[in-house]
This record gives C-alpha cells, structure tokens and sequence, in this order.
C-alpha cells in the first residue's frame, strides 16, 4: 500500500498469494521497490515457515510431545485416587518401600525428581509416577496429598525430609507421615515437624543383622509376618472407629475373631498408646484401641466381612 499504492484489497491480496509462494499474477505491474519487497517478504515467510516446522519437529521428536499427554494422563489417573501412599524419592529405600506397597495391592504415586530414574520405572502403578521436586507444596498438591492417607519420604538429606514433612503436615494435618533419617539428630526434628514414624535406615539395618546372629530364626519370622512374606501372610490393624457399633465397647472374647474368621488377636494398643502382647480375653475395646491381627489373606478378608457387616 505504501510503496506501490494498492488498495487494501489488492495489497491483501498480493500478500496471502506471496506469503503462500502460490505465484499468481501481479494484480498491477511492480516496480523495482515492489520487488525488492516482494522478495524480502518471500523470504522472510519462507524462514518463519522452516523455523516452525523445525520447532514442531522438535517438539514431537524429544518427547516433548509424548510427555504432555504422560503427564495429563497421570494428573487424571492421581484425581481419582483416595486414600493413596505417596512415595518422595525412589532411591534404595523408595523402591522397597514400593515394592511392599505393591505385594499388597496399595495404590501409591512416586515423586522422583530425576527424569532418569522415572523413565526407568516401570512397576504396576508406572501410571502413577510424577517428575517433580516433593519439598514443593504444588507437587505435593497433584500428587493427592489432600486425598492420601500416608506419606512416606525417603530422600537422602534430611533437611529435604524436613521441608517435606512441614509442608505435608501442613496440607494435611490428619494423615500419617513416615520420614527417612540419615543423621542421630534429625529424628526428634522430624517428629517435631509432624512425623509420625521415623526410620533410620543405617541403625535399623546393623541392629536387624545382629538380631539375625543372636536370633535368626525368630527375626526371619518376624520379618516374615511383617510383610515380607508375600500376600498369603497379613498382619492388620483394627481401630475401634473401624468397627461396627455392635462390637465398640465390648471384650476381645464378644469379638470371637478365632472362631468367626480363624485369626488370632495377637496385639492390643491402649488409648494411652501402651502396647500388649497377646491380650487377655477380657480386655475391653474402647475409643482409640487398637487390635493386631493375625492370619492368612483369606481370614483376614473373612474378618474384614464380618467387621463390615
């Protein structure tokens, strides 16, 4: 319009069939300055064109693409879930903590902030892995910390478990978080923070294999019933909330959970969380208790059946 003084139509015109590179005829005769132009335009459309087709190429070629519809796809697998685990980090001590996860059918999600190691991952729930930072609340927030009923961190720093143990408690003041810790120190921190349990994986670790030179056979039992054993062996907790109002209040022997499901009642925790082990029949169920369990998958479920009812 400028330089060769077209209408707007003609010069609209003029320019969608130059940007195209369809090669219609010049409405009017160009000059020496319409060409030159009409040549830069040329181009400068060409190179915006490449350079686009480069960037999508790109973009679909390293994964970037692919990782878009992964991530939709776990925000929306992770929406749906409740009362979840979430694992922060998959180091030594997240894959076993997974791992048993796993052997008895709970549904968790796994932060890992390395891009590697989450490619790597490739166990039941692969659907419910998230590459993020954990000590960041929004990871936590999409990860269903609102929804979970545990956390587990297992990250080597203590002051990452610190951070995360804060901001989790914080988001949720009514579920349990379990905390790694590698220095003697930083377990009374972490308690503090809001952890309910914490674990230090080096102590634990040389206590159990001295326990295993004194008494291995009563260990490996041990470990055994506490999880390792696969899913034909369950150790379960009951609390009183948990119970049908017809068996609040009452005795372990009104609960016939032998005779009724072929169980054994082999723990009880009193509402001032003092421990006993194998209770008398008299022992009285009341608000805050808790009963340990013992039994195969199948009278675990048969109990679970009865206590539903």
């Amino acid at each position: 319009m400028v330089i060769e003084h077209y209408g707007f139509l003609d010069a609209f015109y003029m320019t969608v069939i130059t940007v195209a590179t369809v090669g219609f005829q010049e409405v009017h005769p160009l000059g020496p300055a319409g060409r030159l132009f009409t040549a830069f335009l040329i181009i400068i459309s060409f190179g915006t064109f490449a350079y686009a087709v480069s960037s999508i190429t790109k973009y679909i070629s390293e994964g970037e693409f692919k990782d878009y519809f992964k991530n939709k796809k776990v925000n929306t697998a992770i929406g749906k879930l409740e009362n979840h685990v979430i694992v922060c980090g998959f180091g030594r001590n997240g894959k076993q903590a997974a791992h048993v996860l796993k052997k008895h059918n709970t549904r968790f999600v796994v932060i890992e902030q390395k891009k590697d190691i989450v490619a790597a991952i490739n166990h039941q729930y692969a659907d419910l892995v998230m590459e993020g930072d954990a000590t960041l609340d929004e990871v936590l927030l999409k990860a269903g910390i609102l929804k979970a009923k545990a956390l587990i961190t297992t990250l080597p720093i203590d002051a990452d478990n610190l951070f995360i143990v804060l901001s989790a408690r914080t988001l949720n003041p009514n579920f349990t978080i379990i905390s790694r810790a590698s220095e003697d120190n930083s377990d009374k921190k972490l308690k503090i923070a809001g952890a309910n349990n914490v674990i230090m994986p080096d102590k634990l670790g040389g206590a159990h294999m001295a326990s295993l030179v004194m008494k291995p056979d009563v260990m490996e039992f041990v470990d055994y019933i506490a999880g390792q054993g696969g899913d034909n062996i369950r150790l379960e907790e009951i609390t009183f909330e948990n119970l049908p109002e017809v068996y609040q209040n009452k005795t372990i022997r009104d609960l016939e959970v032998r005779n009724k499901s072929g169980a054994n009642i082999i723990g009880f925790k009193t509402a001032q969380g003092e421990y006993v082990i194998n209770p008398s029949a008299d022992t009285k169920i009341i608000p805050d208790a808790k009963l340990f369990v013992l039994g195969t998958s199948d009278q675990i479920s048969k109990l679970k059946e009865l206590f539903a009812q």
